[in-house]
């Protein structure tokens, strides 16, 4: 997979062998909660607690289905552990988690990996609602009851889209790190903000197989650069925020806009030619979809075009020339050092609103995109009335 993305080597093994002791000590004598275990990134921190002989490891995740396969996966790559090994469908936004959690909440860490990803869950304003209430609020819930029950630490993921947002995707996770500083009064708290988890469940990467399986057509952008680190990379960074950082750490990897920057349409031509293919260049979407259909010689039909749907950023960055960093702790993971900064005022504001809406069952997503003003007043807004499911 690291040739797709135009690397050789995995990112962070240099900090992980340096760090190989302190890592598997304090993982094997400590208990820890992963939530959102079951999806892409969740499964790779799963798999990196395990296999450091954790006394506790608990997963919860509202997809039954990704768990069972968690399960299997982790049964048969590593076998089994002398700790506590559970796994539980639950929706962490509702009753039945809070008396999962009242029955026991005996956890030294609980990392928070659910989220609404996709840029794509602004087309309207009740997914939205549900990216918010995803977000932000089940994150700030969770985290009152780490703090109630005195987690040692409590580690939730950001997303690069939060540094100088343009989406609402990227916005809701910068309101959700306003939140969690609140809550750093109380308890210790570190993030991550890391690039794109290439072939991740739902990613365009992962739509490559989809296509392919399904004989499709492969269509891309040809103009959105972005950096991708695999899966396992994602669990390790994760890993390592969650026990390295300190209060209000941000971690994210180390990559270069010159070496590490590549676009979608380089990687599928990269994945076709993997597969012994060679892309089929179409001009329009009929096109594409009629070469499918046929026979042509090892020959894949693509759809390479420019990106006009809304909320795509034109370039990638994990932080912004506001905020204060560490390069020099580790060799490929930087920290952005953040001091105790939130408004209340604001953040009760957006709470109360929130409410207001939901109570009343009614909203639009003009009165989402004025409130995320609101607390962001530089958010970049991109509107361009176009939405990925408008595209093929």
């Amino acid at each position: 997979m690291l040739n797709l993305i135009g690397r050789t080597k995995k990112l962070f093994n240099e900090d992980l062998k340096k760090n190989k002791e302190a890592l598997k000590q304090i993982v094997s004598s400590s208990k820890f909660l992963v939530l959102g275990g079951a999806g892409t990134i969740g499964q790779a921190v799963t798999k990196e607690i395990f296999k450091r002989n954790p006394l506790k490891l608990h997963i919860v995740d509202i997809s039954e289905n990704n768990m069972v396969e968690l399960v299997r996966d982790i049964r048969s790559s590593f076998g089994y552990i002398k700790g506590d090994f559970q796994s539980f469908a639950l929706d962490i936004g509702s009753i039945e988690y809070d008396a999962f959690w009242e029955a026991d909440g005996k956890y030294d860490y609980v990392l928070n990996l659910s989220a609404l990803k996709h840029v794509r869950s602004e087309k309207d304003p009740y997914t939205l609602m549900r990216m918010i209430d995803t977000n932000i609020f089940n994150t700030d819930k969770t985290l009152q009851q780490a703090a109630d029950k005195k987690v040692k630490k409590y580690f939730c993921v950001s997303t690069d889209k939060a540094a100088n947002p343009v989406n609402m995707m990227g916005a809701s996770k910068r309101i959700m790190e306003m939140f969690v500083h609140r809550k750093s009064t109380e308890m210790d708290v570190s993030m991550a903000r890391f690039a794109n988890v290439a072939f991740s469940d739902g990613s365009l990467l992962h739509g490559f197989n989809k296509r392919i399986e399904k004989r499709q057509p492969i269509v891309a952008p040809n103009d959105i650069r972005r950096y991708f680190v695999i899966p396992e990379e994602s669990g390790e960074l994760c890993l390592m925020s969650c026990i390295f950082g300190e209060n209000r750490d941000i971690f994210f990897p180390k990559l270069s806009a010159d070496l590490n920057l590549i676009t979608f349409s380089e990687i599928a031509k990269r994945y076709l030619r993997e597969k012994g293919l060679e892309p089929l260049i179409c001009e329009s979407e009929e096109e594409a979809r009629k070469l499918a259909k046929q026979d042509n010689c090892n020959k894949w039909p693509c759809l390479f075009t420019e990106s006009d749907t809304t909320g795509e950023k034109d370039f990638e960055e994990f932080f912004t020339d506001k905020e204060v960093l560490d390069m020099e702790r580790f060799k490929n993971l930087g920290i952005i050092k953040n001091n105790l900064n939130f408004d209340s005022e604001k953040l009760k504001m957006f709470e109360n609103k929130i409410s207001e809406l939901i109570q009343n069952k009614k909203w639009n997503k003009n009165e989402l995109v004025e409130l995320f003003f609101k607390m962001i007043p530089n958010f970049n807004h991109k509107e361009t009335g176009k939405y990925l499911d408008s595209k093929m």
